[in-house]
């Protein structure tokens, strides 16, 4: 148990997952965002000034070197994520991670034994297996309601990303896959439990709507086997129209579980004037739409905030961890290989 009941963070990035982690945050007790970090202090101004936190700099060594902060939370494009955790490793911090981990698996490989090497508390932020519908789903699951798992489908898919480098596959590490195949893959092993190993992988990708923009897939299927003969496959897609569209399928021997939070909301609005922000990446606001209420809670980042708070206050491991999130980057990579050479391509982590 920690010395003081509050747990000090520094969050490190300043844009969309930043903005969801403080409303996630925002619902968590014993911690306070005491800095904001930025490439751009600017945009350090706004978020602390939108969110009420005390302090903000551009000046990342600054906050590396602080003795005053418990955690520190990395909101930061993909291609700062090695630098940024290697730094915060050699200097003994303790630390969450967005996803993906790495661009690759060689990434996320270094970043997982720097933690290691210096012992420090290590967490990776996959939203996904703390939605909590997802999780009601895996308590379903472990109180045998659909029998044993035979296979798994989940989509995740919308109109294309937010910020401009993750059309750029050298910065961001790949397409529609890179950037939530990760969600897909991970509750795949939460759905038929982590200690069954995925085995082989096959997969499809195509840039289907936006060859102007990126180099990269934006659409993708991707197959997993596990040791046990059973199935996931997961859709991807920058070319959904109509809002973020997030759902997964669980069959098992004896019954099925469906999850659907987007497109399956409580509320149901017509309008002709529209009524502003409706759902993560919404392209309409008249007609009909379906407005998500409480996003942080639905998509699971109030839930994983209080874990990796709760974890720091007691010492626990947090489920989701460095080691997870390497995992998750060696079947992306296989998944990548498995596209270019059009067959089954063989894993073990």
């Amino acid at each position: 148990m920690m010395a003081t009941d509050t747990v000090r963070i520094g969050l490190l990035g300043s844009g969309f997952v930043a903005d969801f982690y403080m409303q996630g945050l925002d619902n968590v007790n014993h911690q306070q965002v005491v800095v904001n970090y930025s490439r751009s202090k600017e945009r350090a101004a706004d978020l602390a000034a939108k969110w009420s936190v005390p302090e903000f700099t551009d000046d990342l060594q600054a906050m590396v070197d602080r003795d005053d902060l418990d955690l520190y939370l990395i909101a930061l494009p993909n291609f700062v994520h090695e630098e940024v955790a290697i730094r915060l490793a050699e200097a003994g911090k303790a630390m969450v991670c967005t996803k993906p981990l790495g661009r690759h698996a060689d990434e996320a490989q270094r970043m997982l034994d720097a933690v290691e090497k210096a012992g420090v508390f290590n967490g990776y932020a996959e939203t996904e297996v703390f939605a909590p519908a997802v999780v009601k789903a895996r308590e379903q699951i472990e109180a045998g309601a659909i029998g044993e798992v035979l296979w798994v489908r989940s989509r995740e898919a919308h109109g294309g990303p937010h910020a401009e480098h993750f059309w750029n596959p050298e910065l961001s590490g790949g397409g529609a896959l890179n950037d939530m195949g990760c969600h897909c893959i991970e509750a795949a092993r939460y759905f038929f439990g982590k200690d069954v190993k995925i085995t082989r992988v096959i997969a499809w990708g195509g840039t289907l709507s936006h060859p102007d923009k990126t180099s990269a897939e934006d659409n993708a299927i991707m197959i997993m086997e596990f040791e046990n003969g059973r199935v996931a496959h997961a859709e991807l897609s920058w070319s959904a129209r109509g809002g973020l569209d997030l759902r997964n399928e669980v069959h098992g021997t004896d019954g099925c579980i469906f999850t659907d939070v987007t497109r399956s909301t409580p509320i149901d609005t017509f309008s002709l004037h529209g009524a502003g922000y409706l759902v993560e990446k919404a392209e309409a606001e008249t007609g009909w739409t379906f407005p998500l209420p409480e996003e942080a809670f639905t998509y699971g980042y109030q839930a994983e905030m209080r874990h990796f708070v709760d974890c720091i206050r007691t010492g626990e491991t947090p489920r989701e961890t460095f080691h997870d999130g390497w995992v998750v980057n060696v079947l992306m990579d296989a998944a990548y290989k498995a596209m270019d050479e059009a067959q089954w391509i063989d894993v073990s982590y």
